[in-house]
């Protein structure tokens, strides 16, 4: 994982525990099979790539309303 693109994406998502964990969502659907939704380089690795696509706003946070 490179440290410029989590310092670009830690301005996007402000708190850690929730940039990881949306990350971490979007590492998983990766491994899985899903495509990415950047161009991807030979070099980039899974967290890049999910990184990328915050930054990009490829991928966003949305939050589940309270029952």
């Amino acid at each position: 994982m490179k440290s410029d693109l989590l310092e670009k994406a830690s301005e996007i998502v402000t708190d850690p525990l929730v940039l990881i964990n949306l990350v971490s969502q979007r590492v998983r659907q990766l491994n899985s099979g899903r495509s990415p939704l950047i161009p991807v380089r030979p070099s980039m690795g899974v967290a890049d790539i999910a990184l990328t696509e915050i930054i990009e706003g490829k991928i966003q946070l949305v939050e589940k309303a309270k029952a």
